[in-house]
């Protein structure tokens, strides 16, 4: 009867349990099962050795007195030892219960945590969306500000043209001051042409007005073979410079330095050293020379202070960084 109690007492706890916790909980009563079987099966072995002792007849030692008394003896012992046995079996009945009562709240955990678990995910998702739609409309002002960034950036490549312009203007207009630093050539004839021999004079005269067509090359042969035939006239250290622009017009500033040089060489009292001088300090800097370029100036302006050149060479040389 207890042995069916505590079934069906597990069986109804069992009832309320997931399938693990059944599964662990059949176990258990299998074992607890094998255990009453067990005991059993002592008390079947126990009633039948009392029975042989009662009609053993070989077994005359033993007499009616001491047989009630093993018996008795066995009954307590064996009462004894169910009594144990049940009260073990009591005891992990609690405890079977107890743990089914935990099972019970463990299977309800899950269900709230997962609730809450719910709520967090509805909580993340709803901020994610609230994030996502200002991520939007940041992408919108941004996307207006590049617009208006565009059109600045077309109002500006508008301005950079007219600036373009404008400093090709500028340019041009450096490059006038710079063609009207180079040494006039009148349209006249030359007035050192006047006074001077008819032959030398013509020859001169020819050369330079060739100089002034433009005819660099042809200007510069006139020039020299006026040089051999007269090498030290009044007009020699003029058709010296001379030489050196046409190399300075054709951007040939090497050439035109060292001819320069032969007019200041040459010629030192000549009216022409000065220009040379000036032109020589133009060549260097185009060359990419400020120090000798800077040299020149101050050498100029030492020299002949009292010259147009030498005005020229101060402006000049306060450009120079």
């Amino acid at each position: 009867m207890k042995r069916w109690m505590i079934l069906g007492f597990a069986m109804l706890l069992l009832g309320c349990a997931t399938v693990d916790d059944v599964q662990i909980l059949d176990e258990d009563v299998r074992r607890l099962q094998s255990q009453l079987n067990s005991i059993q099966r002592e008390q079947d072995s126990l009633k039948r050795e009392i029975s042989t002792f009662q009609w053993d007849q070989k077994g005359g030692e033993k007499d009616a007195t001491t047989l009630r008394t093993d018996f008795n003896n066995q009954m307590k012992r064996l009462q004894a030892d169910l009594l144990l046995r049940i009260e073990n079996l009591q005891s992990e009945t609690r405890a079977l219960s107890t743990s089914i009562g935990e099972y019970k709240d463990l299977l309800k955990r899950p269900s709230k945590d997962l609730d809450r678990m719910k709520e967090d995910i509805s909580l993340r998702t709803k901020n994610l969306e609230e994030k996502t739609k200002t991520s939007e409309e940041k992408d919108r002002v941004l996307e207006e500000q590049a617009r208006v960034l565009g059109e600045k950036d077309k109002g500006i490549e508008d301005r950079l043209k007219r600036l373009e312009d404008k400093m090709a203007e500028v340019i041009a207009s450096i490059s006038k001051l710079r063609e009207a630093e180079k040494t006039p050539l009148p349209k006249e004839v030359p007035s050192e042409v006047k006074g001077v021999s008819t032959g030398a004079g013509d020859l001169y005269k020819d050369a330079y007005e060739t100089f002034q067509k433009g005819n660099l090359e042809g200007a510069r042969r006139k020039f020299e073979a006026f040089l051999k035939q007269y090498p030290n006239t009044e007009l020699s250290d003029n058709a010296q410079f001379w030489i050196g622009e046409t190399y300075y017009l054709k951007k040939d500033f090497e050439k035109a330095i060292l001819e320069y040089e032969k007019a200041i060489a040459k010629y030192p009292e000549g009216d022409k050293v000065p220009a040379a001088l000036f032109k020589q300090a133009l060549a260097f800097l185009e060359l990419k020379d400020k120090t000798n370029a800077r040299n020149l100036l101050k050498r100029l302006m030492e020299r002949y202070p009292n010259t147009e050149q030498a005005e020229m060479a101060k402006k000049r040389l306060e450009t120079i960084k």
